[in-house]
């Protein structure tokens, strides 16, 4: 199998998505803890104070990876509670948590890759603009010093921020996610670009000031088309139209990755948003397109070449595979996405997520078998490998997610994890999938051996 040596083998999880304890030891409010109190906002009114209570239990969770085998683990940090006001005075005690989580991941063998902002962002900035505000850039350029400034002597792997395409389409355009409200266009295009500043001042003080020569990446997602057919015209219109603005506006890949990687927004942001589109300054460009060491991206399914919204899309017909997202289990979006994807930004590739929710249960026999996890993992790993043999440097695959957790706007219901919590006890049980996922490491992909033929 064409995994190298060094192919980074690992789990994913979120702050708010698992750890509970929302209001103790000195954190702030995030804009989920706020704006889910709302009804109707989260599936049956759920919320995240509780979640996986990782906050108390995380040396259990710890051996519990450790048991999966996994090497790598991708985690957030809370902004609220490291800082409860967003910026200003230090809450020691949130700060020791992660500095206490990396210690315990590493004395287990496990390499931590840090992200610094997955979503939860202060309500006491929220209250002065959050990314409206031109001083938002700063803020989370404070943020990103006080956690390099506690935690670079142990952590190698950064990743600044996770799927901005859902920080401001869900969360200001479509208004599913925390703050759950509808924004001009203007003001989606100032949050964007305030977003990238920010992205850049967190690389530029990683790369100038981390203890540990680090390694910096980025994660968003984005719509990924894959072709219809074998032929060119086919590949081509996938290829555009995965990095069309038109088909995807602030949910494209290129809005969110041309500053960055080639310092420039794309063309046809121009042509989309006229005379509501940003001019950026030299200074502005240059400080977004701070060089970094790989391309995280996070994929799941593909988008429809076509489909009217009056019949079935070409990638969900009828009786299609999908999972109980509704996500289409399409595994060969990930070969298309990494071949797209590297094409245009030559840049070695993360996968920071990539999972299936299923309909898991603990059974009689104690065990929780979700053989579909399993064939969803090989699936897309294989696809992986394709894109390997043909030269595209993917460096590691982080499954989303290492344990079940609270799936943001669709409350507890969806289960994507290799570990299952019972949410009334908080009993922890290793799927089938994660002790497979166990082998599979050990063998670094090996056990799809007999699979590859399926994808010659």
């Amino acid at each position: 199998m064409e995994f190298t040596s060094d192919f980074m083998w690992g789990c994913a999880s979120a702050a708010y998505q698992i750890e509970g304890a929302y209001n103790e030891d000195g954190r702030g409010m995030s804009i989920w803890d706020i704006h889910s109190l709302n009804k109707d906002v989260v599936a049956y009114n759920e919320n995240g104070n509780v979640a996986c209570d990782h906050y108390h239990r995380y040396k259990e969770d710890v051996q519990l990876f450790k048991q999966l085998g996994i090497k790598y683990y991708r985690f957030s940090i809370s902004w609220t509670r490291v800082l409860p006001n967003g910026i200003g005075e230090v809450n020691e005690k949130g700060l020791q948590f992660y500095i206490d989580l990396v210690d315990e991941l590493l004395s287990n063998g496990i390499e931590p890759i840090v992200t610094l902002h997955h979503w939860d962002y202060p309500y006491e900035l929220y209250k002065l603009g959050g990314w409206m505000n031109p001083a938002s850039p700063e803020w989370f350029e404070y943020y990103t010093k006080i956690i390099v400034d506690a935690l670079s002597d142990k952590v190698k792997y950064w990743i600044t921020i996770n799927e901005p395409q859902c920080i401001v389409g869900c969360g200001y355009y479509t208004g599913t996610h925390a703050p759950f409200v509808h924004a001009s266009i203007i003001d989606m295009i100032t949050m964007s670009h305030n977003i990238l500043l920010s992205h850049g001042r967190a690389v530029k003080y990683i790369r100038e000031n981390a203890k540990i020569s680090p390694q910096i990446g980025y994660a968003p997602t984005g719509p990924s088309f894959v072709p219809e057919d074998d032929s060119e015209e086919a590949i081509e219109e996938a290829r555009l139209k995965t990095m069309s603005m038109k088909n995807s506006g602030f949910f494209a890949i290129t809005w969110w990755s041309d500053p960055i990687f080639l310092g420039k927004y794309p063309d046809d942001a121009y042509e989309l948003f006229g005379e509501a589109m940003i001019k950026p300054s030299e200074e502005d460009m240059k400080l977004i397109s701070q060089p970094l060491d790989f391309y995280a991206v996070n994929i799941y399914y593909s988008s429809s070449i076509r489909g009217d919204g009056s019949t079935y899309e070409t990638n969900s017909f009828q009786g299609a595979p999908k999972s109980t997202m509704n996500w289409r289990v399409d595994e060969i979006v990930m070969y298309w996405s990494c071949k797209f994807l590297y094409e245009r930004y030559k840049t070695p590739i993360l996968i920071s997520e990539n999972g299936i929710a299923n309909i898991d249960w603990v059974g009689l026999n104690g065990k929780v078998e979700d053989p579909q996890r399993i064939d969803y993992i090989s699936r897309y790993l294989l696809c992986i490998n394709k894109a390997m043999e043909e030269g595209i440097p993917v460096i590691g695959y982080m499954y989303w997610s290492a344990i079940d957790n609270f799936e943001w706007a669709c409350g507890y219901d969806k289960r994507f994890g290799m570990i299952y919590v019972d949410y009334q006890t908080q009993k922890r049980t290793i799927k089938e999938s994660g002790h497979w996922y166990k082998q599979l490491i050990e063998s670094n992909g090996e056990v799809l051996e007999q699979y590859k033929m399926l994808y010659k």
